[in-house]
């Protein structure tokens, strides 16, 4: 989606000079082809300029953020100097290897500078995308890290105008394909083994997403020159993946002007022909649908691609794209199965990887921006109707009616998706080409007149959309149709108001009410700013007040909405008084009074013109048209308008009364936050009413607060408590000093008379419950409290009442009251002491002063030019702020100190509650008070923390640092210096630093410090299980921690940021930039100061005090007590993110609790200490301080011990962070130094206050850094050296430890021994391999895992050539592999190639399938046959001795014996690869002579292990052990090879000639599967040649034996896929036999053959050119795959005939099988298969004749009814397979003659299935007259015989009535309306003849005659009913159709029999589908038709 800046601000100065052309100085013919979104700025000469040119982003900021803050900011230069000084920490870090903490750490820095919306500069964006696209991929970093890297590398190219595609900034794509392919490809690498599969490979899909705009347009030939060589279909895996990366990383941008070479058209029909490919497959639609769509997208503005009515595409490929669209839908047609084989989708294997993710990138918004990206002017010059917009509208047309809410299902949500997208993408479009954004080629701009037909589009289907049933969908549409509205209002509008005036008025069900009450709030906006409609607002506001409603929390949350959305538009004044006003006092007439609005006549006007408008919608019904442009003069709207507004002050009043209603009415809130819908209301309350009442004017405005004064001083309604604070703070935010004087004297009187009069708040209370006595008190200090915050300085004019009124309730109150009033200080302290806007107005002060007049309506604000007022705290309010802190805090710490002495009037008894709740309730009040003070906090004031800017070296300091902060530099000066950040912003501090204010304010904060350190320790000795006390401490300590500057504890940033965004929401329009109202921008000033404060707010350096208060609560996370463990463990994780160095200080004190807790057995406190070290922040500190790991590790071993459940959850959960600490870190990273060099910011003079150790140039650095590594290399040493220690303990313990312990130890050993230069240790090694046969089975999986990782890892360190570098860049030196030419210009190169593989005796195997297969390279991969030349050092050969000697008989027949085991669980009983692994292993020592056991000694054992073979675990072992032998033996000596086969064939030979039953194939076919899957064939030839030898035996009557040779077959052909040569006999002895007598044996027999005709095609092009050319000349959607050859036509035809001739010997009615029918059943499977599958266009050509014919006679024999189904099943594929354009002709010929001639009604029947099916997939592939054929052919059908076909055909016909395009459809219905009712009217039923004459005939019998009149009158009826029901849902309905109705019900109702009850039920079901509309629709008919229709209806009741 194109981005949505959201908040994208800029400095002021801007200087629009040009971009600075300095990194592509081509000059003019250059291309000028961005993609939209890179619009150009001025022109590319002026090299040097500075301004916006220098910034990186290609448009300005609309929104000053720094002009509007109330105090000076910093300028440009300052910015950019801290930039590079970032920069240079960012360098040295990296340079250095200091990634974990350095690099991470400045990286965060630099994002929040970035965040604070300062610009970097091209230069350094450009440099630092490029560094970050190098460290998001340097091999050999941590994951984790680089994972940190790659999420900075997409903030940094997140929105396409930072940096111009293809002109700033160009990355190489080859280091991240790299990287994807070692995923998706991993055949291409010779071990899986590798650094890059530890990836995460969802990021390297994001980070393709994001760098693919920056690959090269020139690259593409080289990319398909990387890709297509590993096209296959014969292994579709490979097809999948090559689509995949090609989606990812194709560059689409336009390519430059001056290589025609490369121009999208070359290279497009070769994707639709890899396309056509694959059919069948719902992921490749989607990609391909993606590709496209960004081709259109780039390359919408370059000139030099051609651009006609289809955009840049050609018809052809429009009409095949538009038809996958109708696929991807999912839409159902008829009986029709899905579109999509699911098995299709099943080969993509590892190319799910690389998907999109679906939810980020549904494929619907693919297909809009395909349309929308395509669509220009051309379109409605195109003259044969094949236009990209004529496309579209036929879609939309055609699925009309599966938008209608009564007809829901799984499509209703893409559909409705797609509408939005296409709005979307359309108004984004037109804004931005508007505002010149888009640098688009004047015809191709978007027009009104193609605007116009664009929404005339789409509204209908919104319209309908907007009442769905589902949420999502209703959403969905409400924003498509305010996009619409948006583009041309009077087209929506009109049809808007139709329909929501009825539901507002209650005509319609509750429903449709809430949804238009929803279309009114997304309309409001735009009404507001559209003449003649604005006029209808003030009515509807009016409307919607009964929404407000307790009994419907819904509608009344919906109608708040829409009330708000009105007062964000328009000013509520009276606007009759304000033009008479202005005019006599003389201020100049208002021109507007042309028909001047009478002050008297109030509303009179606007009424009446209302009225007269909605009885004019009611008359025209929804296809209402009005224009007010044309239709009002503007004097006369004015008026109107003017007049409207005289009845606000009635809706003020009726709406504040409303809300009262609803207020008392609210159930009881729980308080706990549960997002109840009463909880929601109350939120949107203050919602509604900020811009309510400050759109009211000042008149209104005191109407208001009375109202609300009154209510105030009159109820106590307790429930909605909150909801009425609210409401209050709102009216006193407005005006201050109005409101303030109004309400605050009777609180405080009231609160007063409350305590001395009631005795409220006395007695203490004891839960949460309020008592009544107290809830009148707790009302009144409620409303107090939030009627003092953020009011601004007025408070000042009542400091003697506040301040008394707070000692007052302080010294009278007890229990919860007193959170209240505790609660109303903190409020107050935060209105004195911060900095907030103070500003809701919707207009200026000028304007205000000017007198606001109609044409202030939905005025647009100019985001640039706000003057905002702010609240700056003054020396008045700050007096009293601190004359509260200091009566109220002393107060505190007084009554705190008084009680923990035992001095305070309440003593603790130990009994009652009474000293707890005393204690709880001057700590909250104490921790009030500080949130409350905390703006005026300084992290930096000396008093509180003394070191900061002190240069600290003393010794302890540096210990604590060093390790934490940057975790990594061991000397304490660097740590101290990339901690300590030294970018403060100005942020309006208020005092003065030094005054003795700001002293007496920080001295307070010191002495609560020490006040909650000294109440900790006397509760801990004390009271230590006083919960409610602990709670209250910690709570406190939080604050005291983390609020300082910004009041952190509150979460207000996030507040302020969520509210912000959930209100600006609605005005957002793609496009557009801060088109917000005033109020919204006003917020959004005021959020940027509250991201300023955050920003300052970073770790501080600690003081005594707070390490004193660190220790406390790492005293308390290990308590016995849980909910005090909980509450301390939250706060100390806050404290510890803000207090540098507090990791290390904790740790220590936590390791000796837990300990200690081990020791004693203490299971609540072992909770506390595991959770605590493990769960939070803390455990990577521990996992990179290597003082404190081995003690965590010991200690986590010993806690796996314990036997609580609880415990051992803990243990699991928390093994991953542990086995974390014991991997091997990163040794070396490979980067390229000029992207590191690119950063370092050289002109650029240091800072003033930069570090003074830090260089100044890059030589200096580069002297640095060396230095800064030595240490850090150091350091890594020492913790490997400590690594290696502790493995060796630990092994040592395993060895007589429980097994449970064992394993938990084992896991973590082998992360800490597993080394790449010394692989594994000895002690290790003989652990594992005795492990392996460890009686226990967890154990052994645990080392048989841990045994192949070992040696694995000793296999790839021999491949990368023993050297560790090459491991990370996966540079493999296979010796075995080589390089084969290919000759590919030699014309039967491919066949010979071929030929090979039929003969065994060859010099090269060739493993992959690929090569060859779609297009030749120069050479391909080979692997030399005979023994492995594979060559080990020192160190593997060792290991592999060792091992060796441990490997004896004893060992073997052990191993062995396990493997025959009975698995423990049912879904481990398959073929295991583990264990064949190991055994493989084995082999491989033994064959190197290494072993004690030998080759007699593995043939014994494992003929011991088959023993009888009468067991399937005997099997399973058997088939491992085999698998592990043969696939071993590839690497041998030839002579040991033979070896090997010699024992291992005849064992299988003889097993799959008799030994294979039900149980076992499942082995035997993964057996089959690992020996040649994947591989060359020959390597495993006397196996393949043997079962390719298999021939049926018609003999035998084991059909089991058969049926599974054959699928070992099938396994073998379908894994070597094209390569398999040996089909030959095969196929003739299945074709032969094709009516075998059994069931399983025809099954298998059917899907092999499928099979092999599938494998046997391949393209083989000579090179990638060939192919591109060969596709181009074809056609524009390439050359036409799987045709069928000649030798497969035969088979085909010949196949048809001998069914045919075995049909016709066939006697009719036998029940028992023949060979027609047994045949029968093996082809359908056949055709199953193939139709199922990719190639099923092979069989196109056969439809029209033989296939359908055959299908048809099948489906009619009775007596086999599976083999009708069956035959129905395949019959129902067909019209799914896609047809190219023109191949359908044959096809619907062929179903045009069947429903016309064949004899069995059956088979007109179901051809009538297919016809409707493939009319509606080919919509956009039908040539005219071919769609006129099918309707005169299904017309036809409706005069058949039979009552069944006459049904399906009227069915039908609906069908393709409804889903035709309309110029189609108008034609269609006005000839088939008139043949049919012309039918009624010319064959009348016969005059029934008098009674007394037919009386001498006796019965009439029914004459021919008759027959067919009935049948003809039956045809018309059913006819004209089709075309009744194509439209079920059109209301009002279609102009004919009325007249269809009333002939229906005039000339046919009376008939007798089917005809008669035919009209009832298409008469009855029209008036059922109407029931909703029918107050609309009854409008179409005249009073006479009306009448004929009851009167049918009626009678039907009595007949």
């Amino acid at each position: 989606m194109a981005p949505n800046n959201e908040g994208l601000a800029l400095p002021d100065r801007l200087g629009l000079q040009g971009l600075n052309g300095h990194l592509n100085s081509a000059g003019h013919d250059d291309s000028r082809a961005t993609s939209p979104g890179g619009g150009r700025i001025g022109s590319d000469d002026d090299e040097q300029g500075d301004g916006v040119a220098r910034l990186g982003r290609t448009r300005p900021r609309v929104f000053p953020y720094a002009k509007y803050m109330p105090y000076e900011t910093e300028s440009r230069e300052r910015q950019e100097r801290d930039m590079d000084e970032m920069l240079r920490h960012l360098y040295l870090a990296v340079a250095s290897g200091d990634f974990a903490s350095g690099a991470v750490h400045w990286t965060k820095e630099i994002r929040g500078w970035m965040s604070l919306k300062f610009d970097l500069t091209r230069t350094q964006r450009i440099a630092l995308v490029k560094l970050y696209y190098e460290l998001a991929l340097a091999p050999g970093l941590e994951y984790a890290i680089a994972e940190r890297f790659a999420s900075m590398f997409m903030v940094l190219t997140k929105r396409k105008h930072y940096l111009r595609q293809g002109k700033d900034l160009t990355l190489d794509w080859r280091p991240l394909y790299k990287e994807m392919k070692v995923f998706v490809l991993p055949s291409e690498s010779a071990t899986n083994n590798t650094f890059s599969s530890k990836r995460n490979i969802r990021t390297l899909t994001k980070i393709c997403t994001f760098a693919q705009l920056f690959f090269d347009p020139k690259e593409v030939p080289a990319m398909l020159e990387e890709l297509l060589p590993f096209f296959s279909m014969s292994f579709s895996e490979h097809a999948f993946v090559v689509t995949g990366l090609l989606n990812l990383m194709l560059p689409t941008g336009a390519p430059p002007a001056s290589e025609p070479k490369l121009q999208p058209q070359n290279y497009l029909p070769t994707f639709f022909h890899l396309w056509s490919l694959v059919n069948r497959s719902m992921m490749i639609d989607i990609r391909m649908m993606d590709i496209f769509s960004r081709q259109a997208r780039d390359c919408l503005g370059a000139e030099h691609v051609p651009f006609g009515p289809s955009g840049m595409f050609t018809e052809e490929q429009t009409s095949m794209i538009f038809t996958a669209i109708l696929r991807l839908l999912e839409i159902p047609v008829g009986q029709a199965t899905t579109p999509y084989s699911a098995s299709v989708d099943l080969g993509a294997g590892q190319a799910i990887l690389i998907d999109r993710d679906p939810r980020k990138h549904p494929s619907s918004h693919s297909i809009a921006r395909w349309i929308i990206m395509s669509l220009s002017p051309h379109c409605l010059e195109a003259t044969n109707e094949q236009s990209i917009l004529h496309h579209l509208e036929g879609l939309i047309q055609g699925v009309e009616t599966f938008f209608h809410p009564s007809n829901s299902g799984n499509w209703t949500k893409p559909l409705s998706q797609m509408v939005y997208y296409l709005a979307d993408f359309f108004v984004m479009r037109w804004n931005r080409e508007q505002s010149g954004e888009y640098d688009i080629p004047e015809d191709r701009k978007l027009t009104p007149e193609l605007r116009r037909r664009f929404v005339l589009c789409l509204r209908d289907v919104t319209f309908m959309g907007i009442y769905a049933k589902s949420g999502t969908a209703m959403n969905y549409s409400l924003s498509t149709l305010q996009s619409l509205a948006f583009l041309e209002p009077s087209l929506i509008l009109p049809g808007a108001l139709q329909r929501i005036y009825p539901a507002m008025q209650g005509l319609v069900e509750v429903h449709r009410t809430i949804s238009s009450i929803r279309a009114l709030q997304m309309l409001s906006r735009i009404m507001s700013r559209t003449k003649g409609w604005r006029c209808h607002l003030t009515t509807l506001m009016g409307l919607a007040l009964p929404g407000i409603d307790a009994n419907d929390l819904d509608k009344t949350m919906h109608t708040l909405a829409f009330i708000q959305a009105v007062s964000y538009n328009i000013p509520l004044h009276d606007l009759t008084k304000t033009s008479s006003k202005l005019t006599s006092n003389g201020q100049g007439v208002d021109d507007g009074d042309v028909i001047s609005a009478d002050p008297a006549s109030g509303t009179a006007l606007a009424v009446e013109w209302i009225t007269s408008q909605v009885s004019r919608f009611e008359q025209e019904g929804p296809q209402v048209e009005t224009d007010y442009e044309v239709e009002l003069s503007d004097e006369d709207e004015e008026s109107i308008l003017k007049s409207s507004t005289a009845g606000f002050s009635e809706f003020i009043i009726s709406f504040i009364g409303k809300v009262f209603t609803l207020l008392q009415n609210l159930p009881d809130a729980a308080r706990v936050k549960s997002g109840s819908p009463e909880e929601n209301v109350v939120n949107t309350l203050p919602a509604t009413f900020q811009p309510l009442l400050a759109a009211l004017s000042p008149e209104l405005f005191d109407i208001a607060l009375e109202q609300v004064a009154k209510f105030t001083e009159k109820n106590v309604v307790h429930q909605a408590r909150d909801a009425m604070a609210f409401i209050c703070n709102t009216v006193v935010k407005i005006a201050p000093k109005k409101a303030l004087a109004r309400l605050l004297p009777d609180l405080v009187t009231s609160i007063r008379s409350e305590i001395t009069d009631n005795g409220a708040g006395s007695t203490r209370t004891i839960g949460s419950e309020i008592l009544p006595r107290d809830r009148a008190l707790v009302w009144h200090v409620s409303l107090l409290s939030m009627c003092v915050v953020h009011v601004g300085r007025d408070v000042l004019d009542f400091e003697e009442d506040l301040f008394s009124i707070a000692t007052f309730m302080q010294d009278h109150c007890k229990g919860i009251p007193l959170v209240h009033v505790s609660n109303f200080i903190h409020h107050l302290l935060l209105n004195l002491s911060v900095t907030y806007t103070q500003d809701y107005s919707l207009y200026e002060k000028a304007d205000l002063d000017r007198g606001l007049t109609a044409k202030d309506w939905g005025k647009v604000t100019d985001s640039s030019s706000l003057n905002i007022h702010w609240h700056v705290p003054e020396q008045a309010e700050l007096d009293f702020a601190v004359r509260i802190l200091e009566s109220q805090g002393g107060r505190a710490i007084q009554a705190l100190n008084d009680l923990t002495a035992g001095s305070g009037p309440v003593k603790r008894d130990g009994v009652g509650k009474e000293w707890s709740d005393e204690v709880s309730r001057n700590l909250v009040l104490l921790r009030l008070v500080i949130s409350g003070m905390s703006r005026l906090f300084r992290s930096d004031d000396g008093s509180v923390t003394p070191y900061t800017f002190s240069d600290t070296t003393s010794e302890d300091w540096s210990v604590i640092d060093a390790d934490d902060a940057s975790d990594s530099s061991a000397d304490s000066n660097a740590s101290q210096e990339s901690l300590k950040r030294t970018f403060h912003y100005a942020t309006g501090y208020p005092m003065e630093i030094g005054s003795p204010q700001y002293d007496t304010v920080h001295k307070m904060r010191k002495q609560t410090g020490e006040m909650l350190h000294r109440v900790h320790e006397f509760l801990v000795k004390n009271q230590e299980d006083d919960v409610q006390c602990f709670n209250a401490l910690y709570t406190a300590y939080k604050s005291w921690f983390v609020d300082i500057g910004i009041e952190r504890s509150a979460h207000v940033l996030d507040r302020l940021t969520r509210l912000l965004a959930a209100d600006i929401h609605q005005f957002k329009f793609s496009g557009t930039r801060k088109d917000y109202p005033r109020p919204l921008l006003v917020r959004r000033a005021n959020l940027y100061h509250f991201q300023r404060l955050r920003y300052n707010e970073h770790p501080r350096v600690a003081s005594e005090l707070d390490r004193k208060l660190l220790l406390d609560l790492a005293d308390s996370c290990t308590t016995v007590y849980t909910d005090i463990r909980r509450t301390a463990q939250s706060a100390g994780e806050q404290a510890i993110k803000s207090i540098v160095g507090a990791k290390t200080l904790i740790i220590p004190p936590l390791l000796e609790a837990l300990e200690k807790a081990v020791k004693d057995q203490d299971d609540p406190r072992i909770k506390g200490g595991m959770f605590s070290l493990l769960y939070g922040s803390l455990a990577k500190s521990i996992g990179r301080n290597w003082k404190f790991a081995p003690r965590m590790i010991r200690l986590f071993i010993e806690v796996s011990n314990a036997d609580r459940p609880s415990i051992q959850k803990l243990v699991s959960n928390a093994s991953f962070t542990i086995q974390d600490m014991t991997k091997a870190m990163d040794r070396m990273v490979i980067l390229d130094q000029a992207t590191l060099d690119a950063i370092w910011p050289f002109d650029s003079e240091p800072s003033t206050f930069a570090d003074r150790q830090m260089p100044t140039s890059l030589e200096g650095a580069k002297d640095l850094a060396p230095v800064k590594k030595a240490k850090i290399k150091q350091r890594r040493s020492d913790i490997e050296a400590k690594k290696k220690v502790l493995a060796q303990e630990l092994i040592a313990s395993i060895k007589q430890s429980h097994w449970k312990r064992a394993s938990r130890t084992a896991a973590l050993v082998i992360g800490l021994d597993y080394r790449f230069e010394t692989i594994s240790s000895d002690g290790m090694l003989e652990l594992v391999v005795k492990g392996a046969i460890d009686p226990h089975p967890q154990l052994r999986t645990l080392y048989a895992h841990a045994l192949i990782a070992i040696y694995n890892l000793a296999q790839t360190r021999a491949l990368v050539g023993h050297q560790y570098e090459n491991y990370l860049t996966d540079t493999q030196i296979d010796p075995d592999e080589i390089s084969l030419p290919v000759n590919r210009e030699d014309e039967d190169w491919t066949q010979d190639f071929l030929d090979g593989f039929a003969d065994p005796a060859t010099d090269a195997y060739i493993d992959s399938d690929y090569p060859g297969w779609l297009v030749w390279q120069k050479k391909m991969r080979g692997y030399r046959t005979g023994k492995s030349q594979l060559q080990f050092d020192e160190v593997e050969q060792t290991l592999r001795k060792k091992l060796g000697a441990l490997i004896d008989r004893h060992w073997l027949s052990t191993y062995f014996g396990y493997m025959k085991q009975e698995p423990r669980d049912s879904n481990a009983d398959r073929f295991r690869m583990s264990s064949s692994v190991i055994v493989s292993y084995a082999l491989d020592l033994m064959a190197d002579g290494l072993t004690t056991a030998t080759w007699d000694d593995f043939k014994d054992l494992t003929q011991a292990v088959y023993g009888d073979g009468s067991d399937k675990h005997q099997h399973r072992a058997m088939s491992e052990i085999c698998g592990a032998m043969i696939t071993g033996a590839e690497d041998f000596d030839t002579d040991f090879r033979t070896e090997v086969w010699k024992f291992v064939f005849p064992v299988i030979r003889r097993i799959f000639t008799d030994g294979l039953t039900p149980e076992n194939m499942g082995y035997w076919s993964t057996f089959v599967t690992l020996v040649v899957g994947g591989k060359d064939l020959r390597r495993a030839w006397p196996l393949i040649d043997w079962l390719a030898g298999f021939r049926l035996d018609m003999g035998t009557n084991a059909a089991f034996k058969e049926s599974s040779r054959i699928t070992l077959l099938q396994i073998v052909v379908n894994a070597v896929g094209w390569h398999f040569q040996l089909e030959k006999g095969v196929l003739d002895n299945f074709l032969e036999h094709l009516d075998h007598p059994y069931k399983g044996v025809r099954e298998v027999m059917g899907t092999t053959l499928a099979i092999i005709f599938r494998t046997r095609y391949h393209e083989s092009y000579e090179d990638i050119p060939t192919l591109l050319e060969a596709q181009k000349s074809a056609s524009s959607i390439g050359v036409r795959p799987y045709k069928p050859t000649e030798e497969y036509s035969n088979i085909v035809t010949s196949t048809f005939e001998r069914l045919e001739k075995w049909r016709l010997e066939r006697p009719a009615g036998i029940q028992t099988p023949t060979p027609y029918t047994q045949a029968s059943k093996s082809v359908l499977l056949w055709l199953d298969t193939q139709l199922a599958s990719y190639e099923c266009t092979m069989l196109i050509p056969f439809f029209p004749g033989a296939v359908m014919e055959q299908l048809l006679h099948m489906m009619d024999i009775k007596e086999d009814p599976e083999l009708q189904s069956l035959a129905y099943h395949v019959f129902r594929h067909l019209p799914n397979i896609p047809h190219r354009t023109g191949e359908d002709e044959a096809f619907i010929r062929s179903l045009i003659q069947i429903a016309t001639t064949a004899t069995s009604w059956h088979q007109r029947l179901r051809v009538l299935i297919n016809i409707q099916v493939i009319y509606f997939r080919h919509l956009f592939l039908v040539t005219e007259a071919q769609a006129a054929d099918l309707f005169k052919c299904v017309r036809g059908m409706l005069h058949d015989v039979q009552l069944e076909v006459r049904l399906g055909a009227a069915a039908t016909l609906s069908g393709m009535v409804r889903c035709s395009p309309l110029d189609r459809r108008t034609k269609q219905v006005k000839d088939l309306k008139s043949h049919f009712t012309s039918l009624l009217i010319k064959n009348p039923l016969p005059k029934k003849p008098k009674a007394g004459a037919s009386a001498s005939t006796g019965t009439s019998t029914p004459t021919s005659e008759q027959g067919k009149l009935v049948l003809t009158r039956h045809a018309a009826v059913l006819g004209l009913g089709a075309l009744v029901q194509a439209f079920p849902y059109a209301s009002p309905p279609p102009e004919w159709l009325p007249e269809v109705l009333a002939t229906l019900a005039g000339r046919a109702a009376s008939d007798p029999g089917a005809v008669g009850k035919s009209v009832k039920s298409i008469l009855g079901e029209f008036k059922k589908t109407r029931q909703d509309t029918w107050f609309v629709d009854m409008k179409a008919f005249t009073p006479e038709q009306l009448e004929d229709l009851e009167g049918v209806l009626w009678k039907s009741y009595f007949a």
